[in-house]
């Protein structure tokens, strides 16, 4: 028997038909959404504007965070748009080619995220444990190569589960009830076994965020046990105050991502349209709180955010 043309029966097209079982609610659904995004756009190009513009703020935290910021515009717009045209006109074609590429930047942006998270994280840790050793250890030059291994890291992880969706005969329906195009949800329209994209897509998040997520917490423990042997109690007010506000968002970043991930592999009693909602909401929520729970923590962001609105206000 000859063995099946992978090419032949490769689909020309997707549907993505949005949440099932909500789709009579898409339009409502929507409304906190297209909120969500406005204020991630809005917020962190603020938090990139202030950062670029102030060259005071050229310090490894601030540039990390405007790193965050521009990964949060991109992740965003790589899904929201077509998410809300789902929502507003019903189910939307996708190429194979286009669905491709948006779950490669899906993959990708969000091992970055993670990879951004870690970089603060490890920042937090120097500042607080090693004071003395801050401006040698993370320099400009330090920080850019940085940059460029999270960059790096997230392509070089995210190509093979592509390549390995390009392998898969797809012989059944070309329907994927979801809002945006993700590993998972293509591979299982295959008529093959796809167990290799199963066991390759957890060793490659174990590797990635799950090892990012245990050096954070071990960061942050540490950090943690230099803030309590702290003398002054300003100082410690002070230490716990900025590391809380990473604490907050690694939280609700790790928090809602594990639990869709998971959910995707391990919990087929989890209603579709729940798994669907969570599936989405990790990818908006993180960029929509990133630049508020920044701006509002971090007084030099939102001292400088205030003067440029008074600036704009007064022109």
């Amino acid at each position: 028997m000859e063995a099946p043309n992978h090419t032949s029966t490769r689909p020309m097209t997707f549907l993505l038909t949005g949440i099932p079982g909500l789709e009579a609610a898409h339009v409502w659904i929507s409304i906190p959404f297209v909120l969500m995004y406005l204020l991630a756009l809005v917020g962190n190009t603020l938090v990139m504007v202030v950062v670029a513009g102030d060259r005071n703020l050229h310090k490894p935290m601030y540039l990390f965070l405007a790193m965050l910021a521009l990964n949060d515009i991109i992740l965003c717009t790589v899904t929201v748009p077509k998410m809300l045209v789902i929502f507003w006109r019903g189910p939307a074609i996708s190429t194979f080619a286009d669905c491709l590429t948006q779950m490669f930047f899906v993959h990708a942006l969000f091992l970055s995220e993670s990879a951004v998270l870690l970089a603060m994280a490890y920042d937090r840790y120097v500042a607080i444990c090693t004071p003395l050793h801050y401006t040698s250890l993370l320099t400009t030059s330090i920080i850019g190569k940085l940059g460029l291994a999270l960059v790096s890291r997230s392509v070089i992880v995210v190509i093979p589960g592509v390549l390995l969706i390009l392998h898969l005969p797809f012989c059944r329906t070309n329907v994927i009830p979801h809002t945006y195009c993700e590993n998972m949800g293509i591979a299982k329209l295959a008529c093959a076994s796809i167990t290799l994209n199963s066991v390759y897509g957890l060793t490659a998040a174990f590797l990635t965020t799950g090892m990012d997520f245990i050096l954070i917490a071990i960061s942050y423990g540490l950090i943690l046990r230099a803030v309590l042997g702290l003398s002054s109690r300003e100082a410690r007010a002070k230490a716990f105050g900025t590391c809380g506000t990473h604490i907050c968002v690694i939280l609700v970043f790790y928090t809602l991502a594990f639990f869709s991930f998971f959910t995707h592999r391990f919990g087929p009693h989890v209603p579709h349209h729940a798994h669907i909602l969570l599936a989405n909401l990790y990818l908006l929520v993180p960029p929509t709180m990133n630049p508020i729970i920044y701006g509002v923590k971090t007084s030099e962001i939102r001292v400088r955010v205030l003067g440029l609105f008074h600036l704009m206000k007064s022109s």
